[in-house]
């Protein structure tokens, strides 16, 4: 129960946002990129970026979100580019005061491209015609996937999937959380988009489901290098923000270039 009422909880703020509009979902979204760029520089960064640093250094992860909230008049590369930029002139000003600089040079700029430039693609696609709706779907698909993958995997899995990675995903959670994905896209997209076709919908779940799950491993990377559980403890039950949001980065993206072809 104490993983399932935030869960619910969550899900339905969500819903709301999306049907509601553009600022309060915009404004969420920086806020949730923001509070994932400090999960992110706790875990792989060094403890002296723990205070200002840190805030800096998830301010400039944000950069990617806000130009994409600023409707296409200013490129998401031009944000990633300027926090890249400013990264770089940091490094090279402490450069002999920081232990092993190319490491955390590294770290961050891999931290703007995962944490920043992947969840701009959300307001990218909320941006797209018919955005809102997809990206409805797209959370009920990583949703359906993630609890079919659960489930299965509890019933069902004893065939490891990456146990190197992440010893208790298995291939029949993969299969569970391809099922589950599969059903909420139909779903969601039957509900939301009543004219979409039923090939390309039950192609492009599947996509994102595989897709989602190697958010999940990537993730479970990042984690494992660093030696702990989960990327947060800031929802109740469900870790931080980028463990509830791992899959939804990776598929984002995907989504948005597969509707702009």
């Amino acid at each position: 129960m104490s993983r399932v009422l935030p869960g619910l909880a969550l899900a339905g703020c969500w819903l709301l946002l999306l049907l509601q509009g553009s600022f309060l979902l915009f404004s969420l979204v920086m806020v949730v990129a923001f509070l994932g760029g400090r999960e992110y520089t706790r875990m792989v960064l060094p403890s002296s970026f723990v205070g200002w640093r840190g805030y800096a250094l998830a301010t400039l992860i944000t950069l990617p979100v806000l130009c994409a909230a600023s409707g296409g008049r200013l490129p998401v590369a031009g944000g990633l580019l300027v926090s890249f930029f400013i990264v770089a002139a940091y490094i090279l000003y402490r450069y002999n005061t920081i232990d092993e600089p190319y490491q955390l040079f590294s770290g961050v700029v891999f931290g703007l491209v995962y944490v920043g430039v992947l969840t701009a693609h959300l307001v990218l696609l909320h941006r797209l015609e018919h955005g809102h709706l997809w990206l409805i779907v797209l959370t009920a698909i990583t949703a359906g996937s993630d609890t079919g993958a659960y489930y299965a995997g509890r019933r069902f899995g004893s065939h490891k999937l990456c146990p190197g990675i992440s010893p208790k995903k298995t291939v029949e959670g993969a299969v569970g959380g391809l099922a589950g994905g599969l059903v909420c896209a139909l779903f969601f997209g039957w509900l939301m988009l009543p004219g979409v076709n039923v090939l390309f919908l039950t192609g492009v779940a599947l996509l994102l489901v595989v897709v989602g799950i190697g958010g999940d491993l990537t993730e479970s990377v990042l984690k494992r290098a660093h030696g702990i559980k989960d990327s947060g403890t800031l929802l109740a039950g469900h870790g931080g923000i980028l463990d509830r949001t791992d899959s939804l980065l990776f598929a984002g993206p995907v989504l948005y270039y597969l509707l702009l072809i």
